[in-house]
């Protein structure tokens, strides 16, 4: 199937999906601020709207719902589009990873009418990327991303895939690894990474990339656990290439970097 511009005529309204970043605007897309000023309602979790509330218009209609309210949220992003209003429903980080784009084409997919609203996502700086970027180059190789959260997802299913992921050697990227009510999960998680990883293995714990309050901390997967933890952290854990440098996590792509001696005597060959 070959999606066009053409396949959007005849829409009776339209839902734009978009990522705010890590939440100051200056990390959000043109797009996606474009997005907000052009549409007529803009819908998302209360914490989500206020980060951008200083650049909503008074004027601007907004509904707001609270935290596990999801579906109720995305419906109603949808029954607003379904009665011909711009919508712009809104996620942190990207959309599409652990984001609403799915639930929003889920609950289109399964309205009779869902086919007649057009629909955009839009995307923004994910949680990895932020919480990558503060720790040098540690996604620089395969890495893989795994929730901790067994809400909506069985928690034999969660070790199963920490088990692939540890045995392949990705490195891997925590998403949920710590609330109030879940303790146990990261520490069998950790437990589970031991089996597959040497205790030294740097890992970087990120909490609130790029917004107020953020805290930037290397340790190693000996002492992980021990760490202040909670659900505004990601955590990425090296694999076996991984290795530190000037206080940075670096995982390399596989160039051969030859041991320098000059300015100019530095070469570099792929072998891949």
């Amino acid at each position: 199937m070959i999606i066009t511009s053409d396949s959007f005529d005849h829409k009776v309204g339209r839902l734009d999906v978009l990522g705010l970043g890590p939440g100051d605007p200056m990390w959000m897309a043109p797009v996606a601020l474009d997005s907000l000023a052009a549409s007529d309602v803009i819908v998302g979790y209360k914490t989500y709207i206020d980060l951008i509330r200083s650049i909503l218009g008074p004027e601007k209609e907004v509904v707001a719902t609270g935290m596990r309210q999801e579906v109720d949220r995305c419906k109603a992003a949808v029954d607003l589009a379904l009665s011909g209003k711009r919508v712009a429903i809104v996620c942190s980080g990207d959309p599409g990873i652990y984001g609403l784009a799915g639930l929003v084409l889920q609950i289109l997919q399964a309205h009779p009418e869902g086919a007649q609203v057009e629909v955009n996502i839009i995307p923004g700086i994910s949680a990895l990327n932020a919480c990558a970027s503060k720790l040098g180059a540690p996604l620089t190789h395969d890495f893989s991303v795994i929730s901790l959260s067994d809400i909506l997802t069985p928690w034999d299913l969660i070790v199963k895939r920490l088990h692939a992921a540890g045995q392949a050697d990705f490195v891997v990227v925590l998403y949920n690894p710590r609330s109030r009510r879940r303790v146990r999960q990261l520490e069998e998680a950790v437990k589970i990474l031991k089996e597959y990883r040497k205790f030294s293995t740097p890992v970087g714990i990120v909490r609130s990339a790029m917004r107020q309050g953020e805290t930037v901390i290397i340790t190693t997967l000996s002492d992980l656990a021990d760490q202040d933890i909670d659900m505004q952290t990601t955590i990425i854990v090296g694999n076996s290439q991984t290795f530190m440098w000037q206080g940075r996590m670096i995982t390399p792509r596989g160039y051969v970097v030859s041991e320098r001696k000059g300015r100019s005597d530095t070469t570099l060959n792929s072998k891949f």
